[in-house]
């Protein structure tokens, strides 16, 4: 199998399943030899605005700009703008709400800057739950 012939030593690079198909990457030991000679911009990281907005997009797509506004209780306009530019979401058509709101999905770059290959691969959300105006220990 390729991908056991690439973890070979003698490749300064592996073969690695990711976004629904295979690329070819770095070996993380190669990685400040390459940069150096190719010098690479290094990812920068995603802001938390990003991060929070992309996550919201990649759990309940397709979700409208409104919809994310509404969960995270502020203005997203900038964060959806960048992660547009990042090419991480991609618009995915119009609502058929009032207003015909656009909507928003996750992209191909996504699954490969996460290192995914389908969404089913994100973590499962959790209820949380936060106990308000309690006085004392629990009666379980």
């Amino acid at each position: 199998m390729l991908i056991a012939r690439f973890k070979n030593e003698n490749y300064s690079f592996e073969l690695l399943e990711s976004g629904g198909g295979f690329q070819f990457l770095s070996k993380p030991s190669f990685q400040s030899s390459i940069s150096f000679v190719w010098k690479q911009k290094i990812k920068k990281k995603l802001s938390t605005s990003s991060l929070e907005t992309l996550s919201i997009i990649a759990y309940k797509q397709p979700v409208s700009k409104p919809e994310i506004e509404i969960i995270r209780g502020v203005n997203c306009d900038y964060a959806v703008q960048k992660l547009l530019e990042k090419e991480l979401i991609v618009i995915l058509g119009k609502s058929e709400q009032p207003g015909r709101p656009v909507l928003y999905g996750t992209s191909k770059r996504f699954m490969d800057y996460f290192g995914i290959n389908s969404l089913a691969q994100l973590p499962d959300l959790k209820e949380i739950t936060e106990e308000i105006n309690s006085i004392g220990e629990s009666s379980e």
